[in-house]
């Protein structure tokens, strides 16, 4: 078995030329330079080392075990370097999952002081909330933008496995056609809307508005599912109905729409989610650290950042 310390003392010997000189500078005794080769000679079963009247020259088999070590030292600091880069964020692989009015909003400029990095990959996956926690959990994502409604903390069911961090908190509010009757108040009762016909949302959403729309005291009249946020609101543009979606999703550059601010408005917290289990790598903490600065400077109205905990 070759031991990698007695590799290095036959290293400095060569370089050396004597086991004086090679002792002196790896601090040790010139007697534990040899016997460190005469280990070294016992271990391989044939001399690497030949003593003469000018000091020590290495036989063929030891010139061998010493570029050995030449290589084994060139590929450790090959290593090192790459493992420093991993540790400051220059090299890696990030993969993140994101709803869509987070993945219009809020990612952008958070992930962009990453792109120019050549020795990163950047992936992002276009995912509801509900496809996006398995990708966290399946490892396909390193994190996730997800949301939640009706209360700050997240659905329980998240919690054993995923660690949940808070970004950003939105007003829910109406969006009716900018010629409705109501289109220029300043704020309005989700109640006065209750005989609109209604482009509703689709799963954890629609299950939400529906929420919303009992506390109001009304069941709407559903005039289009979707979970596309700006398909329903060009319908309100064309005068179809009316909509509720969360302030950071207005689609404030179509014409046609007004949103209205809701009287004590619905809320939907937005968050990250990793595995508990998983190394965070720098990149993932670095992109955390991105989305809340990004969350502080959205100009949006309705929609708050949340200051993150110190921990």
């Amino acid at each position: 078995m070759l031991d990698l310390n007695r590799l290095r003392v036959l290293q400095e010997v060569a370089r050396c030329g004597s086991f004086s000189a090679a002792a002196r500078s790896l601090h040790i005794t010139p007697s534990a330079v040899s016997q460190q080769m005469a280990a070294l000679e016992r271990s391989v079963g044939v001399p690497v080392v030949e003593r003469g009247a000018r000091g020590v020259t290495l036989t063929d088999p030891g010139r061998l075990l010493a570029q050995v070590v030449d290589n084994l030292t060139g590929d450790l600091s090959h290593v090192e370097r790459h493992l420093l880069g991993y540790s400051d964020g220059q090299i890696g692989r990030l993969a993140v999952a994101t709803f869509p009015s987070a993945g219009q909003s809020l990612l952008p400029a958070a992930l962009a002081p990453l792109t120019g990095r050549p020795d990163v990959e950047l992936t992002v996956w276009d995912a509801e909330t509900v496809d996006a926690i398995p990708l966290v959990r399946g490892g396909e994502a390193d994190l996730a933008l997800v949301y939640h409604f009706i209360t700050p903390a997240p659905p329980r069911e998240w919690t054993p496995d995923l660690r949940y961090t808070p970004l950003l908190t939105e007003d829910l509010c109406a969006v009716v056609p900018v010629h409705h009757p109501l289109a220029g108040r300043s704020s309005v009762a989700l109640g006065e809307l209750a005989d609109e016909l209604w482009m509703h949302g689709r799963g954890e959403v629609a299950e939400a508005m529906d929420y919303f729309f009992a506390t109001a005291g009304f069941r709407p009249r559903i005039g289009c599912r979707s979970a596309d946020t700006t398909f329903s609101q060009t319908l309100v543009a064309a005068g179809v109905g009316v909509t509720m979606v969360p302030s950071v999703a207005v689609a404030r550059h179509l014409d046609g729409v007004a949103a209205l601010r809701l009287d004590d408005p619905p809320i939907r917290y937005v968050g990250a989610v990793h595995r508990r289990d998983r190394w965070q790598s720098p990149l993932a903490a670095e992109l955390m650290e991105l989305l809340h600065r990004t969350a502080r400077t959205l100009d949006i109205p309705g929609a708050a950042a949340v200051t993150p905990q110190l921990s």
